[in-house]
C-alpha cells in the first residue's frame, strides 16, 4: 500500500513563508491500516456488495443526529443526542457503499476493536458502542467540544505554548502512547489534529482520537508500509521498518512545534520533507530557542533521535525532569522496554549478567531516575523489593506477552542475584538497562562506563580479564565452571577478554543461557 500523505504544497502561502503549522499540515486520506509483515492489501479482491459487521442495528431508535462536525474519505462525523438520557455524543458515520474491498471492512472492524481495547483511558476519546444498518456503520464516541490541539496552537501568540503549558499537553500525549504500546498497539498518526480538548476550558483534558491508521503489532515485528502524516513521520517509517517508537518521534515533533511555533522538518514538497527527516537534525539555534530551558531542549532532542533503539520510550519520556508534574513522577505507566529487557536478561549468559551488574553500578541517581520510577510502579506495596506476585502483575500488563507461571519465576530467579526470592532496586537496574540508548546517545560516556565496569573484573589492571581473575571473583557469586564464561566474550579465542570484547558483549544479544527445548531450566543458584 502506498503512503498516506497529502502534498505539503497544500499548505497556505503564509505557512510556507513563516514555516509555522497550519490547518492543512499533514492532511491525509484514510489509510488501509498496516500489515506487520508488509503484505500489500491493494491486491485483495473486491468485497461483496452487502457488508455485515454484526453490530447492533437500533442506532436511529437510540440516537438523534445533529450538526455536522467533520468529514473524511469514508464518511462524516456528527453530533448526536441519546434519546433516553439526553447525553450528547459524537457519531462517526461510515458509508458501506464505499467499502468496495475487504481491506476497507477490516479497517473499520480494527478501529472498533482498538477503541474497545482503549476504553476508559482518561486521555483517549471514550467509545460507547458501534451500530450498523444496511447503508452505514455508526461509531458512537465521546463528544469533545474544545476543538483540536492544532487550533489552540494557532490561536497562541506566535503559535507558541509556554513551557509549563506545553509540558501538560505533552504529558497527556505520552500517556496515550504508553497505554497503546502496553497493549501491543501503535497509533501511527499522532499529530495535533488527532488530539481534541474535552471542553473550551484552558485546563481541559486532552483526548486522542482517530485510530484509523492504528494497528496491533506482535513483539519483535515491524511495520513495512508507510502511513501517517508527512510532518510527523519518523525516519524508520520511511525506511519501512517501524514500531511503537514512531509514536514517540511524532510527539517529539509536536513538542518542538508547541515550544517554538515552527516545524523541525520542513520543505515545499513531501519528498523534501522526507529528506529532511532522514538526513537533518532539528534547529535549536534560531529564536526562540535561546530563551527556552535546557531541560526542554534536552527532552525534545531525546525524542527526535533518528535511531529508534536509542530514542526514549513513551514511559521513559514521562520520567524526564522537564515533563514530570511538579518535579515528581505521577502515575508513570510500566514501560514495555523494561519488561522486554527483563525477559531478555533470562537468556543472557552468566558472565553477561554479571557484566551488566557491573555496568549498572557505574550509574548515578539522576541517571537512574526513569528506572526508579519503573521499579516503584512495579513495587506495588512499596516494600523496596519486587515479589513474584508483583512481577507477575507487571508482566501481565504487556498484553502481547502476558507471561504467567514458571516463566515469571524464571525471570525472578535470573535477576535475583542474592537468591532471597525478591528483586531489589540494584538487581532490577542490572536487568533493565537501556544499553542502546547509553551507547549511542553519548559514546564518550559509554566508553568510560564500560572501562569502569571492565576494571571490576580486570583485577591486575593489565587490560585483560583472565580465567585466574574470574576464579578469584567466585566468592562474589560468579559460580560454576570458568571456561564457559570466557567462551562467549572471547572473540579472538586467545583465552582472555579484552576491553573491546567486553564492550561488544554488553551491546550484543547473548543467548547461551537459553535451555534447549528438552534440556533442564537454568539453575538459579548458578546465576
Amino acid at each position: 500500500m502506498g503512503a498516506c500523505f497529502s502534498s505539503a504544497s497544500d499548505a497556505p502561502a503564509g505557512a510556507a513563508a513563516e514555516r509555522r503549522p497550519s490547518k492543512e499540515d499533514g492532511k491525509r486520506r484514510r489509510g488501509g491500516g498496516a500489515s506487520p509483515e508488509g503484505a500489500s492489501k491493494s491486491a485483495v479482491a473486491a468485497a461483496p456488495v452487502r457488508v455485515e459487521f454484526g453490530y447492533e442495528r437500533d442506532f436511529e431508535a437510540r440516537y438523534e443526529v445533529g450538526r455536522l462536525l467533520g468529514h473524511g474519505q469514508f464518511g462524516y462525523t456528527f453530533a448526536a443526542t441519546e434519546r433516553q438520557s439526553g447525553d450528547h455524543v459524537a457519531v462517526k458515520r461510515i458509508d458501506k457503499s464505499k467499502m468496495t474491498r475487504p481491506v476497507a471492512v477490516e479497517d473499520v472492524k480494527r478501529e472498533v476493536k482498538i477503541l474497545k481495547a482503549l476504553k476508559g483511558h482518561e486521555n483517549i476519546v471514550h467509545f460507547y458502542n458501534a451500530f450498523e444498518d444496511d447503508s452505514y456503520v455508526y461509531i458512537v464516541m465521546e463528544l469533545c467540544e474544545g476543538g483540536e490541539l492544532l487550533d489552540r496552537i494557532l490561536a497562541k501568540k506566535n503559535s507558541r505554548y509556554s513551557e509549563k503549558d506545553a509540558a501538560v499537553v505533552v504529558r497527556q500525549m505520552l500517556k496515550v502512547a504508553a497505554e497503546c504500546h502496553l497493549r501491543g498497539l501503535v497509533h501511527r498518526d499522532m499529530k495535533p489534529e488527532n488530539f481534541l480538548f474535552k471542553s473550551n476550558k484552558e485546563d481541559s483534558p486532552l483526548k486522542a482520537t482517530d485510530f484509523g491508521l492504528s494497528d496491533f503489532i506482535k513483539p519483535g515485528k515491524k511495520f513495512h508500509d508507510i502511513v501517517g502524516s508527512a510532518y510527523y513521520v519518523a525516519p524508520e517509517v520511511l525506511k519501512r521498518r517501524s514500531g511503537p517508537e514512531s509514536d514517540v518521534w511524532s510527539i517529539g515533533v509536536i513538542t518542538y512545534i508547541l515550544l517554538c511555533g515552527r516545524r523541525p522538518f520542513w520543505d515545499k514538497t513531501e519528498d523534501g520533507i522526507f529528506k529532511e527527516v532522514l538526513r537533518n537534525k532539528p534547529d535549536f539555534r534560531k529564536r526562540p530557542w535561546s530563551s527556552i530551558s535546557l531541560g526542554a531542549k534536552d527532552f525534545v532532542k531525546r525524542l527526535l533521535v533518528k535511531n529508534p533503539r536509542a530514542r526514549l520510550t513513551a514511559a521513559q519520556a514521562l520520567s524526564h525532569p522537564w515533563v514530570r508534574e511538579g518535579g515528581e513522577a505521577s502515575e508513570i505507566p510500566v514501560d514495555i522496554s523494561v519488561l522486554s529487557n527483563m525477559r531478555q536478561f533470562v537468556k543472557y549468559s552468566r558472565f553477561k549478567q554479571f557484566a551488566l551488574r557491573a555496568l549498572a553500578s557505574t550509574l548515578n541517581e539522576e541517571e537512574l531516575a526513569d528506572l526508579k520510577d519503573q521499579f516503584d510502579a512495579i513495587d506495588i506495596d512499596k516494600s523496596g523489593s519486587i515479589s513474584i506476585e508483583e512481577m507477575r502483575h507487571a508482566l501481565a500488563k504487556d498484553l502481547p506477552w502476558r507471561l504467567k507461571g514458571p516463566r515469571v519465576l524464571e525471570i525472578i530467579q535470573a535477576i535475583d542475584s542474592n537468591t532471597d526470592g525478591l528483586v531489589d532496586f540494584k538487581e532490577f537496574v542490572a536487568a533493565t538497562l537501556h544499553i542502546h540508548q547509553m551507547a549511542e546517545l553519548d559514546s564518550e560516556r559509554w566508553g568510560v562506563r564500560c572501562q569502569a565496569a571492565f576494571r571490576k573484573f580486570d583485577l591486575d589492571g593489565d587490560g585483560y580479564i583472565t580465567p585466574e581473575e574470574l576464579r578469584m571473583m567466585q566468592h562474589t557469586g560468579l559460580k560454576g565452571s570458568i571456561e564457559p564464561l570466557l567462551e562467549e566474550a572471547d572473540i579472538d579465542k586467545d583465552g582472555r577478554i579484552s576491553l573491546s570484547e567486553f564492550r561488544k558483549l554488553l551491546r550484543t544479544a547473548s543467548m547461551s543461557n537459553v535451555p534447549s527445548p528438552r534440556g533442564p531450566p537454568p539453575n538459579p543458584q548458578a546465576l
